[in-house]
């Protein structure tokens, strides 16, 4: 990278308090005029602000000239600016990377009206603005609406102190940013036409003006790809088709409606479905579809349980299956009764629908029981075809029905491991059932994936979503061979997917790679090729420095092989020491390939630290054999892996400094963070989200947390397994905590009360360890919303930079301390 100049911040090296120091005209870019020249300014008008913030998007590309109301300018250094005045608007532009928290002001001279924008957003109105800039590339925009004299312009940035610098640069590339990586455009859900010849997708994007609120736009395009329609207001992932693919329904501003993609034109069919969901087509004439039902807001001073569900918000809701006549508007109800329907499948050949009940039955790990249900439409009757412990969804299949659920279905029929070794019942498994669901064969024992859902083609073949070791991949069982294929779609992590089988099957695939951003593809299944209909790299993407993505594996004490990736900085120098941070899986999924999600990887890196990502035992995805040491472990073997495996990264990877290791994880993922600090003092930082400290208190109160427990602690319970849910605590070896710890936790959450962190946070104050508590307001188990996810990296990255970095501006500038 060549070096043009530095915006050097000394009058004197021993100087605490520093003047300004100007910016070298060189590295300021100069437009103007911005359209025809005007006597009548933006400040002149009621819609100022309106219209200087409309200029940005424009002048913050890489273009290198602009247009317009008709009148082209090119960006030129300011330094060969020879006008003194001139007409309409002006605007200058710098680039510059800061290489760790950078704070100062900014300081302008010469101009009467600017407005000053950073990295896109509006900062200041004044002749001045304060910066506080986290690593990596940033820009300014300086709008000017009145300039006397040009030659009188400048600008300076005043640090903080010496170490406040900014980096002007010639370099094409820019360092991946948080703001990318949330705003970026993606395609949230889509659906194609049962004959392949229209597709749906919904796309969103987020913007600084927009808050938390994500632009959409729902459209419909032909197979040539070319846009027909715009549903306003619709998600493509809760539209229906007719099974001719030349009708659709979709509900829109609380109305049923249909659309007939011959003429585009629409029509409501029905209105006032509050609670209605998941709409399909039953047959040509009649929708299938779930209702539910709330009940009054309780106003009473107390509140009953009924079970251990009535924790659940939504527990009392009574949801049922009915049928809607689409020419009539006529609604029937099919299933009644005070427990809650879920639709499996429906067969209208055979006038039958597959529905799935839980009953209230704790007597059995994981202490909840499931019927399934069918019901003959033309007799009127229903039949439960079975009760079960593990259960996930059913689909009917040629001549019988497909079942989803864990290995110890139907009395272990799905086990692949030893007699004497619990199973993981969060590992999917396979299964044919006959149509009276007294036979059942297992699909799956022999296949290593662990099946989230799945979906039967009309010839029976079945496409499975598969969590495949760190990928998320579709696999098609060909019913006939008796075999597993991986479609071959190119990505590493299939999002959505959407199913197209009246003739040629085909796919409609969105997902990412560990380092490519989302594409949108069409997949022929049974020729399993794959072709690109959109992809996200050149719209927000474009010339982005990426992190180098490695393999790294290593053999545990069991013998194992550990799956691992690193993600490397941009511009590695091997012959620096850099700081790592080391993350692993919550609940027992393993941690996905994805581009970018709650923990971003990418960004990590992006910020200076080799990211090892390892995938201890007791994941799904691995094999049985594999899951199953999750059982009744609650960490032993999971912490000893990370140990291991941070060992045998640092001697494979010897330009990480070894004193400068941070370690984090999220849920289950957080508890292994706690337990972690109370096993080894080889992390310099710890970061636990979410985490579990005492798992008593968890299995008693978390909103699902006697169910979970009911695989992680599998027969086990305070009163036979004492040792288990204390010793395993983390919060029981706390006096064993030399680690600083930041514990992170949304005030909001069901699913691990907060009430975790704080019995961790209580019992480090009083030993007088370093702990900090964090709660994100508003937040459930995971962070969602816009401003709070910018929030809640910066907190993460702010605290590894003060304890790996020896950089805690960042950290004072977010919590004063």
């Amino acid at each position: 990278m060549k070096l043009k100049s530095v915006a050097l911040l000394l009058l004197s090296a021993l100087s605490t308090s520093l003047s300004a120091a100007p910016i070298n005209k060189q590295d300021i870019q100069f437009i103007g005029p911005l359209g025809q020249a005007s006597t009548i300014k933006p400040y002149n008008t009621a819609h100022q602000q309106t219209i200087i913030a409309n200029l940005v998007p424009s002048l913050s590309g890489s273009e290198k000239a602009v247009s317009m109301l008709g009148v082209d300018a090119k960006w030129q250094p300011l330094s060969q600016l020879n006008a003194l005045t001139m007409g309409g608007l002006q605007a200058m532009k710098m680039e510059f990377s800061v290489n760790r928290f950078v704070q100062g002001e900014l300081v302008l001279d010469g101009i009467e009206k600017a407005h000053i924008f950073v990295n896109g957003e509006r900062h200041s109105d004044k002749m001045s603005s304060t910066l506080n800039l986290p690593t990596g590339d940033h820009q300014v925009i300086i709008i000017a609406e009145q300039v006397a004299d040009w030659k009188k312009v400048s600008v300076a940035f005043n640090g903080k102190t010496d170490h406040d610098r900014l980096l002007f640069t010639d370099k094409t590339t820019k360092a991946l940013s948080a703001k990318q990586l949330f705003d970026a455009p993606v395609v949230s859900a889509v659906s194609v036409s049962p004959d392949a010849e229209h597709y749906v997708t919904t796309q969103k994007h987020y913007q600084a003006n927009r808050g938390n609120q994500a632009l959409t736009q729902t459209t419909v395009f032909n197979d040539d790809d070319k846009v027909i329609f715009t549903l306003e207001g619709v998600n493509a992932g809760s539209l229906a088709w007719r099974q001719d693919g030349e009708q659709l329904v979709f509900s829109q501003h609380g109305q049923l409606k249909t659309l007939d993609l011959a003429t585009l034109t629409s029509r409501v069919i029905a209105e006032d479905l509050k609670g209605a969901s998941e709409f399909a087509y039953f047959n040509d004439t009649s929708l299938i579809f779930s209702w539910s039902k709330s009940p009054a807001k309780d106003t009473s001073l107390v509140k009953h349980y009924q079970g251990l569900e009535d924790r659940w918000s939504y527990a009392r809701t009574n949801t049922q299956i009915y049928l809607l006549d689409i020419k009539s508007g006529m609604i029937q109800a099919l299933t009644e009764g005070k427990q809650s329907h879920t639709l499996e499948d429906h067969d209208a050949k055979s006038n039958r629908i597959l529905t799935s009940r839980a009953v209230q039955d704790y007597a059995a790990p994981p202490h909840m029981l499931t019927e399934l249900v069918e019901f003959n439409l033309t007799q009127g009757t229903e039949t439960v075809l079975g009760q079960y412990r593990t259960f996930n969804e059913a689909k009917y299949g040629a001549k019988g029905i497909y079942a989803v659920a864990g290995p110890d279905f139907k009395n272990g029929l799905g086990r692949a491991v030893e007699k004497d070794q619990l199973t993981n019942n969060y590992d999917g498994q396979l299964y044919w059932l006959d149509q009276q669901g007294a036979q059942a064969k297992a699909l799956s024992k022999a296949f290593n994936p662990a099946i989230g859902s799945i979906n039967v083609l009309s010839n029976g073949d079945v496409i499975a979503k598969v969590t495949d070791e760190d990928r998320q991949q579709l696999y098609l069982y060909d019913v006939s061979k008796d075999r597993y294929t991986r479609l071959k779609t190119g990505l590493d992590v299939v999002e959505r997917f959407s199913i197209a089988d009246n003739r040629k099957p085909a796919l409609l695939v969105t997902g990412t790679q560990a380092s490519a951003p989302q594409q949108l593809k069409q997949v022929n299944i049974y020729k399993n090729r794959a072709r690109t209909l959109w992809d996200s790299a050149p719209l927000a993407y474009r010339n982005s420095e990426i992190a180098k993505l490695e393999e790294f594996n290593f053999t545990n004490s069991q013998g194992t092989e550990i799956k691992g990736r690193v993600y490397l900085p941009h511009n590695l120098d091997k012959s620096k020491q850099y700081p790592a941070l080391i993350y692993y899986y919550g609940g027992t999924s393993p941690v996905s390939r994805a581009f970018t999600g709650r923990y971003p990887f990418n960004l990590w890196a992006a910020n200076g630290y080799v990211v090892y990502v390892l995938q201890p035992t007791g994941a799904t995805g691995f094999g049985q054999r594999f899951s199953a040491q999750h059982v009744n472990a609650w960490g032993e073997q999971t912490a000893d892996d990370i140990i291991k495996g941070t060992k045998a990264f640092l001697t494979e990877y010897s330009y990480v400094d070894k004193n400068r290791l941070g370690n984090l994880g999220a849920s289950y993922g957080g508890f292994m963070t706690m337990l972690l600090t109370t096993k080894t003092d080889m992390f310099s930082a710890s970061i636990s989200h979410a985490g579990i400290s005492n798992i008593t208190s968890y299995w008693g109160q978390g909103w699902w947390g006697y169910l979970y427990s009911g695989e992680a602690s599998k027969h086990s319970f305070p009163w036979n397994n004492a040792k288990l849910y204390s010793q395993h605590s983390p919060v029981f070896n706390a006096d064993k905590v030399t680690t600083p710890l930041l514990l992170l936790h949304g005030d909001a959450d069901v699913n691990v009360p907060v009430g975790e962190s704080h019995t961790m946070y209580t019992a480090l104050k009083l030993l007088g360890q370093d702990v900090e508590l964090i709660e994100i307001k508003g937040a459930d188990h995971q962070i969602f919303a816009r401003d709070r996810r910018f929030q809640w990296w910066d907190t993460m990255l702010a605290y590894f930079d003060k304890h790996l970095k020896d950089q805690p501006q960042w950290w004072q500038h977010l919590y004063g301390k």
